[in-house]
C-alpha cells in the first residue's frame, strides 16, 4: 500500500490521500498536488500513513507564485460564476450555478451546478470560452454537496457537518427521528440542504438501546404501583419515563420500568392495538 498524506482542498472538509514525497511536508503546509483534475493547491492535514489507494501525489510545497496564481484564478472564477448565472437567467435555464473552480495552471475549469431538468450546457460553455482557454467540465451536484461547497450553518448555530468535518454522507432515515421522539416536521428535522439532518444518525444507536423494553407508542399500559392505566402517548428514553393518557384525558408520567402491558390469563397482552408508525 502506498504511503500517503491527507490533504484538504477549499471546496469542503473531505481529506484526500495523496502519495507523499520522499520528504513529507509538515501538517498545515500548503502544497501543489496532482489529482485527476490536474494541478491544485491543498493543505496538509495528516501525517504519513498507508492507505489502499492514492488519489494523486504531492509535487512540492507551494511557492509565492503558486499562491498568487491561485488567488487570481479564484477571483476570476467568482466573476465568471456571476456571469454564468446572468446567462442562465437570460436563456431561462432552470439551473443553479453553485461554484466554479480552476486548476492553478488554468487548464481545467470545473462548473458545479444543480438542476433536475435538462440544462443547455453548450450555451453556458460558449459563454465561458470567451473568457478562458481552460477545458470546461460540468458537474451536477446534490443538495448535500452544495452545502459542502458553499459552507452553511446548522440548526445548532455552528457550521453544518457537511461543510466543516463530515467525510462521507451516510443514509439518514425518518425512523431515526421517530426513535428520538422528534416532531416529524420537515422544518425541525431538515438541515440547510433541505435533507434530513446528518446529526440524526449520531445518537440513534443509543436511543435504540434506551427504547428496549419500553412499551410501544399507542399501546395500552398500566403503572404497577398505582394501577393507573392508559394509552402510551409519549416515550422519554433519556429520562426513562413513559407518559400515559388515561380514559379521563389526564396525562401522567411514570418510570418506564414500573409500567407494563395488561395481560390475559394466557399471559398475552390484552391490548391488541395496531403498531403505530412511530413505535419502537
Amino acid at each position: 500500500m502506498p504511503e500517503c498524506i491527507g490533504v484538504k482542498f477549499d471546496n469542503g472538509p473531505k481529506i484526500h490521500y495523496l502519495e507523499a514525497p520522499p520528504t513529507p511536508p509538515a501538517i498545515g503546509t500548503t502544497c501543489v498536488v496532482v489529482t485527476r483534475r490536474g494541478l491544485e493547491l491543498g493543505k496538509v492535514r495528516t501525517g504519513v500513513k498507508e492507505v489502499e489507494k492514492a488519489h494523486g501525489h504531492v509535487v512540492r510545497s507551494a511557492a509565492e507564485d503558486d499562491l498568487q496564481a491561485y488567488e487570481e484564478l479564484k477571483r476570476k472564477a467568482e466573476d465568471l460564476k456571476w456571469l454564468l448565472r446572468a446567462r442562465a437567467r437570460q436563456v431561462e435555464a432552470d439551473v443553479k450555478i453553485v461554484a466554479l473552480e480552476f486548476t492553478i495552471d488554468e487548464s481545467l475549469l470545473v462548473v458545479s451546478y444543480s438542476s433536475e431538468k435538462q440544462v443547455p450546457l453548450r450555451v453556458l460553455a460558449a459563454e465561458l470560452v470567451k473568457h478562458t482557454s481552460a477545458r470546461i467540465e460540468f458537474a451536477n451536484v446534490g443538495p448535500r454537496d452544495q452545502a459542502r461547497i458553499l459552507g452553511t450553518l446548522g440548526v445548532c448555530g455552528d457550521g453544518s457537518c457537511s461543510s466543516t468535518w463530515l467525510q462521507s454522507f451516510n443514509a439518514v432515515s425518518i425512523r431515526m427521528a421517530r426513535d428520538q421522539q422528534l416532531p416529524l416536521n420537515p422544518e425541525k428535522i431538515s438541515g440547510p440542504c433541505g435533507r434530513l439532518m446528518c446529526c440524526l444518525q449520531y445518537e440513534h444507536d443509543m436511543y435504540r438501546e434506551l427504547l428496549k423494553g419500553m412499551p410501544r407508542k399507542g399501546a395500552k399500559a398500566c403503572h404497577d404501583g398505582s394501577g393507573t392505566c392508559g394509552r402510551v402517548v409519549k416515550l422519554n428514553p433519556l429520562k426513562g419515563t413513559v407518559e400515559l393518557k388515561t380514559d379521563e384525558g389526564a396525562i401522567e408520567e411514570f418510570p418506564a420500568d414500573e409500567v407494563s402491558r395488561p395481560r390475559d390469563d394466557a399471559g398475552r397482552p390484552r391490548d391488541d392495538a395496531p403498531r403505530s408508525r412511530g413505535a419502537n
